[in-house]
């Protein structure tokens, strides 16, 4: 038996298995039990490198670099009580401690940047990320490391490459015969059935395990469905299980043959670079998609950037301006078995996906909520922050009132003013009370 031979051996031997024990299985939305026992082999793994980690660090070392523990301890209390010890009259120098002592704050730990970089961990996950750097231990931990290392580049790497390429050229060749088919319910039925399978498999490639709760509250056609954003695989996520018009910018490369081929099946909402500036345009596209209640539920990210899953920033107004019904979804994931978050300033795409095929799992919790409407006498930014704050406390998440864009942008002149008018009202209202009583 020569070289080529053995190499087509063991092609066919390995497509057999993959296609026998996991591209089927997820193909039809099933599961064998592989995944579930991995997920026990695993919990059970990272449960004993855990224990085997305190028992090697001190008690006063794990607290000093836990995750849960801030480099400063901040004063939450707002701008008139934290002045009200300081001042005596109406404007005093002392004033400016304040100030000085919330912009230090800002400066070595503000809420926003931390936003925009990895959850730490509590304890180490055996990855290469970790909140604390990795010291030897024990010989056995190091052992299991090493083991954890081969196992995830010499065999889950290659195997979830397979399943990667297999869903995305059965969505690409499957949705452009799709789309070769007159309107018909049959053209929607099989658009759907070719999105989901494809999904299903793209998320098998992460190891993916998806709890999905409140089934009842799935997004219905003709609605909007706006949730937290934390990565490109939200929209596997949320795709397994149901299908979306999704709505985005039209791209180039990869990315782009897979929009023009999924829009020939399903009308996807895709908008010019020059299109998307112009805010008229996208919201009536929007608008003319939702008023056909056949159509598919639109899905909409409305931070707009991806936050690294500890909270939920601003939520544009546009998406709240279309009208129709909301339908929220809060997602979550568990850091523990693999970090979703991308950090498109740090890596690209290539780069991102090797660390989520190089990770032990992709574990997360998705949560449908109540639809909601705009109440009467409600504008759109008040809505959006109604529906913001509904996913953060469904999803544990901490709410934020600042605008994911300062990812990539300064910090907008208005925010500064407000903070001044703020200052500027106590100033005058002082004034006018000790006027009064003068």
């Amino acid at each position: 038996m020569d070289g080529s031979e053995l190499a087509g051996k063991i092609l066919y031997t390995w497509m057999t298995l993959v296609l026998g024990f996991i591209l089927l299985p997820s193909a039809f939305g099933v599961s064998l039990g592989i995944s579930q026992i991995y997920m026990k082999i695993l919990v059970k793994t990272l449960e004993w490198a855990t224990i085997r980690i305190e028992k090697g660090v001190s008690k006063k070392s794990v607290l000093k670099h836990s995750a849960s523990v801030g480099i400063i301890q901040r004063d939450e209390s707002p701008m008139e009580k934290g002045l009200s010890g300081l001042r005596g009259r109406d404007f005093e120098l002392s004033d400016v401690f304040y100030f000085s002592k919330k912009g230090l704050e800002a400066i070595v730990e503000d809420e926003v940047t931390q936003r925009f970089s990895s959850e730490e961990l509590v304890s180490w996950n055996l990855l290469t990320r970790t909140n604390v750097n990795f010291q030897y231990i024990s010989p056995r931990l190091t052992v299991v490391w090493v083991l954890g290392v081969l196992v995830r580049y010499c065999i889950l790497l290659p195997l979830r490459v397979t399943l990667a390429f297999i869903g995305i050229g059965l969505l690409v060749m499957g949705t452009t015969l799709v789309g070769q088919l007159p309107e018909s319910s049959l053209k929607n039925w099989l658009s759907e059935l070719v999105h989901l399978t494809c999904c299903r498999i793209c998320v098998r490639a992460l190891s993916g395990t998806i709890h999905y709760h409140n089934k009842q509250y799935k997004p219905q056609k003709g609605g909007i469905c706006v949730a937290n954003h934390t990565s490109p695989i939200d929209v596997l996520i949320l795709t397994m299980d149901g299908c979306y018009a999704m709505v985005g910018q039209v791209h180039g490369g990869l990315l782009g043959i897979i929009q023009r081929a999924m829009v020939k099946a399903c009308p996807h909402v895709w908008f010019e670079r020059s299109e998307m500036k112009d805010r008229h345009l996208v919201t009536q596209r929007l608008r003319e998609h939702i008023a056909d209640k056949k159509k598919l539920p639109i899905l909409i990210f409305p931070e707009g950037t991806c936050i690294n899953n500890t909270s939920v920033m601003m939520f544009k107004k546009g998406s709240f301006e279309i009208g129709g019904t909301i339908h929220p979804v809060a997602i979550k994931y568990n850091p523990q078995f693999g970090d979703a978050f991308w950090n498109s300033s740090k890596y690209n795409m290539v780069s991102y996906l090797l660390r989520m095929m190089t990770s032990w799992a992709i574990v997360c919790d998705v949560w449908y909520m109540p639809p909601m409407t705009r109440e009467k006498g409600e504008d759109a930014v008040q809505f959006a922050n109604r529906v913001k704050s509904a996913i953060a406390v469904q999803g544990g998440l901490t709410e934020l009132p600042w605008d994911g864009g300062l990812k990539r942008a300064k910090v907008k002149d208005t925010f500064k003013e407000e903070q001044q008018k703020n200052y500027s009202k106590m100033i005058v209202g002082n004034g006018s009370l000790n006027s009064e009583a003068n």
